[in-house]
């Protein structure tokens, strides 16, 4: 099964946005970005043009500049193109053979790419904790905090936030700089992450520092 095409949908509101369970708040000092699979590859599902990609693009590069001032680490995650079927593992069973050997596809995108000193882990599975060093690179920083961005919010970017939690790191969700298949299924990974494993919050809460509701 390839990638569908994936229809235009608004970005969700900050009414929108689901109740949290708890009440954490982003602090820069104890914090890192994550770019999820940004690719062009996964964005070429999308009409790039419409909604939600440009807000996606612009709200991600916004969190970028605001990491930068605040010393916030910034970690990507990156699959490998041509990836054999013993890499793909059960991948393959339900997305086909995954990102093409090309370096156009499997290049993150321009508008969010990594600047000097960040960091791109080679990610194999729907968490970016799986087979990567993401979790001693938050241990050796002093990092319990890892705020979430990138595609596509009901599998990988839900699963690494769920994956974060199992680790005793907090995490946080921005709700309009994720993006999914749908506007049902960006809803969804919202309302599990808020009430199981994360703070859903918005790219405004991120960058002034606002305190996230809670239920």
């Amino acid at each position: 099964m390839a990638l569908p095409a994936i229809a235009p949908y608004p970005m969700p509101t900050a009414d929108e946005l689901p109740a949290n369970r708890v009440g954490w708040t982003v602090d820069p000092s104890r914090a890192v970005l994550l770019v999820h699979d940004l690719q062009n590859y996964f964005l070429s599902a999308y009409d790039r043009s419409s909604a939600p990609i440009p807000e996606l693009l612009s709200n991600v590069a916004e969190l970028k500049k605001k990491a930068a001032r605040l010393g916030m680490p910034v970690l990507y995650t990156a699959q490998p193109g041509g990836q054999s079927p013993d890499e793909r593992g059960l991948q393959q069973d339900f997305w086909g053979p995954g990102l093409p050997a090309d370096p156009h596809a499997a290049a993150i995108a321009e508008a969010v790419a990594p600047d000097e000193g960040d960091a791109v882990l080679t990610k194999w599975k729907y968490s970016g904790f799986v087979r990567t060093d993401l979790l001693e690179r938050l241990r050796e920083q002093g990092r319990d905090q890892i705020v979430v961005t990138g595609v596509y919010a009901h599998i990988g970017v839900l699963m690494t936030a769920c994956d974060a939690w199992m680790q005793d790191i907090q995490a946080f969700v921005v709700a309009d700089a994720v993006a999914d298949f749908s506007a049902g299924d960006h809803a969804m990974a919202l309302r599990w992450a808020a009430g199981k494993c994360a703070v859903v919050t918005s790219t405004r809460a991120v960058l002034e520092g606002e305190r996230s509701p809670s239920a």
